[in-house]
């Protein structure tokens, strides 16, 4: 006979981990197990990995799954390798291999071609992916041996630098680092970086060292997090407004608060600005996003009084 389960006692958890997503798992289950190691109630991320992918992993707890979309327009940094000669179904290490190729490409030829793909780019959407057409993943098109037509979309490359490489042998290999705008397939980019060096490639492995401001240092492993105490786990959280740092800061008293907790507008000397983070005086504490115009500060994604109040008991 089976053991029966043991059932955990969910709680309020508000907050951003920034998790080291390990290799083998697809972020919702990253996701899933951290929320089990906090006992948290309500948890979201900030933008995927592929389980063939490592890396930073914001996970949003509470009332930061708020401003989790914030977060997914974020510049990405990337190290990544590209095995050059082979081509693959998936263009990672994945698929099956549909094409080899000789790798007769020289260093100069490799900094030049690198020197194209810097800007502003086109991409076309890898089949093997998340973004969905007619209401359905493509991945789940490439499953049932079906290409559909992708329009191809612009993305920006801002850095593009060579780490590594070696162009003999029997695994001839470019490593990468790249900096990119939100959006950019970094598997199509190598396939299509080896492409134009004649060779094809795909790649084979892929870690994220920074998203936004988050950088791969400030990471905890999941068995960092579950070597913890559980009761020192939540002090991994980083606090709701780091979601918010671009933002503009506001504080309102007491009364201005309240009513801008019920969604009204206040007036002010505020100069115009699409991005405000309002805050409460007394006691400190996150009220929400806004934006202000012509003098009015106008409520955008608010927390409730009670995630004010579970916040502010966390904190003390």
């Amino acid at each position: 006979m089976h053991a029966p389960r043991t059932r955990v006692q969910r709680r309020p958890v508000h907050g951003v981990l920034l998790l080291d997503k390990p290799l083998g798992l697809s972020s919702n289950q990253a996701l899933q197990k951290a929320k089990w190691l906090l006992r948290a109630e309500k948890a979201g991320h900030t933008g995927t990995l592929d389980p063939l992918a490592t890396g930073v992993l914001p996970i949003c707890f509470g009332a930061a799954t708020k401003f989790s979309q914030l977060h997914l327009d974020a510049d990405k940094t990337y190290e990544t390798t590209v095995r050059l000669g082979v081509r693959t179904s998936t263009a990672d290490a994945e698929g099956e291999v549909i094409e080899t190729r000789p790798v007769e490409c020289t260093p100069g030829q490799v900094v030049e071609v690198l020197d194209r793909f810097m800007g502003t780019i086109r991409q076309v959407p890898p089949m093997h992916s998340a973004l969905k057409k007619d209401g359905k993943a493509l991945y789940e098109y490439a499953r049932e041996g079906e290409t559909v037509e992708r329009e191809p979309r612009e993305v920006t490359i801002h850095e593009l630098e060579l780490l590594d490489m070696q162009l003999q042998g029997e695994a001839p290999f470019l490593r990468l680092r790249v900096s990119c705008s939100k959006g950019t397939y970094i598997r199509t980019l190598g396939e299509d970086i080896a492409e134009a060096l004649g060779c094809g490639g795909h790649l084979v492995a892929l870690r994220r060292v920074a998203t936004g401001a988050f950088e791969q240092g400030q990471c905890v492993t999941l068995e960092g997090l579950e070597s913890l105490d559980e009761t020192a786990r939540p002090a991994r959280l980083k606090p709701v407004e780091t979601l918010l740092a671009g933002h503009a800061a506001v504080t309102l008293d007491a009364e201005n608060a309240g009513r801008f907790l019920s969604g009204l507008r206040r007036r002010g000397s505020w100069p115009d600005t699409d991005q405000v983070a309002v805050y409460g005086s007394q006691p400190h504490a996150l009220l929400g996003t806004a934006h202000v115009k012509a003098g009015e500060l106008i409520p955008g994604r608010l927390l409730s009084p009670i995630e004010i109040q579970q916040i502010l008991e966390s904190q003390s």
